[in-house]
């Protein structure tokens, strides 16, 4: 049966897939979601929406996924800033993954697509950061230069098959709620809680709820202009010091102490055991020589005047967003913050 308007989105069990999922649905579009496993049924067993089965690397079962489909959001990714070998297991995945999406999308005749990037493909050169500045020039971070080489890539093969494409750059995204597995910037929020940030790092993040990024998506299906991108995120980032006064303040009881200054080669030190330790484990370790490099002082600081004018975008507050989210996780403690 062709429905009008039916809209897919990829990656649709992950922490934005799923809200954007359950706002399209709410505003009575016919969704459609794929996701890698049907068995992992728990993010989605209480929605009306077709499940299909794809994966970004297998462009056959994106073809099928987009039968009919008129508008694609392109959410499904991989998302994470460590791995044992990053060149394959993040950036391949992410270039291959954009190739077979456009590809797809033109072979399955869809008109639109609302292509996730990420505030990683960003130049932050001069603060704020604006949409207009280009692509981030530091090369030091896999994920990072697969956000920002997909982003170009996606552009580009869009205009190769004539299809609409409109990018959005969301930040770290938190929130009211959380479905399925906790994302890799509601575990920061969660570390702060279980007192696992002891030493002052100087990183920041810009804190935005999901629902405000997934209702940004869905505004720039609408109203978004084709080959523009489009800053989903606050204004003013948020340092982990303050995320932690926020906790302090939410929850007198925990006593969280605020994290430690030290000085910053003690702080390359700790990264690098603990890089050690995940080579060892394969599990992520907690600070990496890199992330202190690349993120240690950088002000996440942003112009969403094109998002706000253009589209409509209007964010809830930094702090707001914390709150929520901090007092989420203590309400599903037992569900969430073990694991």
């Amino acid at each position: 049966m062709i429905h009008q308007n039916l809209a897919l989105v990829t990656g649709a069990n992950g922490h934005l897939g799923n809200n954007l999922m359950r706002l399209l649905i709410s505003k009575g579009i016919p969704v459609r979601g794929s996701v890698r496993d049907l068995e992992n049924r728990a993010s989605f067993s209480d929605l009306h929406a077709e499940m299909v089965k794809a994966d970004i690397t297998d462009k056959r079962s994106l073809i099928l996924a987009m039968q009919d489909v008129e508008v694609v959001y392109a959410v499904g990714a991989a998302f994470k800033l460590w791995a044992k070998d990053p060149v394959k297991e993040i950036y391949d995945v992410n270039l291959q993954g954009t190739r077979n999406l456009i590809e797809a999308a033109a072979e399955a005749g869809v008109k639109k697509i609302v292509y996730v990037s990420s505030i990683a493909a960003l130049d932050y050169s001069k603060l704020p950061a604006k949409e207009s500045n280009g692509q981030n020039p530091d090369r030091r971070d896999m994920y990072y230069n697969s956000k920002n080489d997909g982003e170009t890539l996606a552009f580009e093969l869009a205009r190769k098959h004539n299809i609409e494409l409109v990018a959005v750059l969301p930040s770290a995204m938190i929130g009211s709620e959380a479905y399925g597995s906790l994302s890799v910037s509601y575990n920061i929020i969660k570390l702060v809680l279980n007192k696992e940030i002891p030493v002052e790092t100087k990183i920041t993040l810009n804190w935005v709820d999901v629902k405000d990024v997934a209702e940004g998506c869905y505004l720039a299906a609408t109203k978004g202009r084709s080959g523009e991108r489009y800053i989903l995120a606050n204004e003013k980032c948020t340092s982990i010091k303050q995320t932690t006064q926020i906790a302090q303040e939410l929850f007198p009881e925990l006593k969280i102490k605020l994290p430690v200054a030290v000085p910053k080669p003690v702080l390359y030190f700790a990264a690098w055991l603990m890089e050690l330790g995940g080579k060892l484990s394969g599990k992520a370790p907690l600070l990496s020589v890199k992330d202190i490099a690349m993120f240690s002082g950088l002000q996440q600081n942003f112009d969403i005047s094109k998002a706000r004018n253009e589209l409509g975008f209007n964010p809830k507050s930094p702090v707001q967003v914390v709150k929520e989210s901090m007092l989420y996780l203590m309400k599903n403690s037992d569900r969430l913050m073990k694991s």
